[in-house]
């Protein structure tokens, strides 16, 4: 674990100015040809067609009964739509397209060893990517656009996130754009503290909060990554039921407690568990926090048990 005073520098750089992480680790896949949006309108949860040249979503690709396998960033790059996820469902969509996509004119590109992914997050993100590189994409989240081509750097896409600007390029320019941006006023920070803001927004992990046992709504995902307007695709049946008709037996929930949890901890309520920390921090700004799904025995407000942490108190999202 990196020392607290260095975890607090990063944390306060991220909060006041830009930090930069490099999650070149996640997963990257293209999809082109003719029947790239109608194949995958039918595959995940948001609207794919709907998307144009520069916009993109957030979205989730599911099992039959509804179960998410894995969320994914998909950005309509004009000639080919650009597929993001986390590195421990990359398998799983890679597998789907090549299951499904038979039949279509849909052609399935694999891109995250030729490409690299750098994250510059804080309220002067948008400020350095300019400096940087001259210009910066469109306000809404997943906005983005193709920066001019440099010597060095190469061609670079920038795309808005809920908390800055990343920066997609090829592998070996990786370096080059890293060091633009550093030159641009960016610091580099660990993942720990990037870690500690994004629990505090209440955003959710696929492979560390969500797995193959959560319908999206559980998780708080339906604004985010669920159309309820678009055709059929895997799984509607059982999140449009959910939605209309029933409520779900657990949600993504914030904890906070005197004492700071350990990921893991059975969370329980009158001697009956009712959740199990996913992710947990101790921020700079609210203390010891933590994400856990929590049954609906247990509502915002609600007093539970935390083990050797001792109570806790269930709080909605975003802290």
């Amino acid at each position: 674990m990196r020392q607290l005073a260095t975890f607090e520098a990063d944390y306060a750089i991220l909060s006041e100015r830009c930090g930069m992480l490099d999650r070149s680790e996640r997963g990257r896949l293209a999809l082109a040809g003719s029947g790239a949006k109608a194949f995958l309108q039918g595959q995940v949860t948001n609207d794919i067609e709907s998307l144009v040249p520069g916009s993109g979503c957030y979205a989730a690709f599911l099992t039959q009964k509804g179960k998410m396998l894995g969320d994914l960033r998909v950005l309509d790059a004009g000639s080919e739509l650009l597929l993001d996820t986390e590195r421990v469902a990359l398998q799983e969509l890679f597998n789907m397209i090549r299951r499904f996509s038979i039949g279509w004119d849909v052609e399935l590109h694999k891109r995250t060893l030729e490409s690299g992914l750098l994250s510059l997050a804080g309220p002067q993100a948008g400020e350095a990517v300019l400096a940087a590189f001259g210009d910066v994409p469109g306000p809404a989240e997943h906005d983005h656009v193709e920066l001019a081509r440099s010597a060095d750097a190469g061609s670079v896409r920038a795309i808005r996130t809920d908390v800055g600007i990343d920066l997609l390029c090829a592998t070996e320019q990786l370096d080059a754009v890293r060091t633009a941006a550093l030159d641009a006023g960016a610091v580099m920070v660990g993942d720990d503290a990037a870690e500690c803001l994004r629990i505090e927004r209440g955003r959710p992990r696929y492979g560390i909060d969500l797995d193959d046992t959560v319908i999206p709504q559980e998780a708080g995902l339906n604004e985010r990554a669920v159309s309820f307007t678009k055709g059929c695709y895997v799984g509607q049946e059982t999140v449009a039921r959910l939605f209309y008709k029933g409520k779900p037996n657990r949600r993504l929930r914030g904890l906070r407690s005197a004492v700071p949890i350990a990921t893991g901890t059975e969370l329980s309520l009158d001697g009956r568990v009712v959740g199990r920390v996913s992710s947990a921090a101790i921020s700079p700004r609210l203390g010891p926090i933590a994400l856990a799904l929590v049954r609906r025995e247990a509502p915002a407000g609600e007093t539970v048990d935390a083990g050797p942490s001792g109570p806790a108190q269930v709080v909605e999202l975003p802290f």
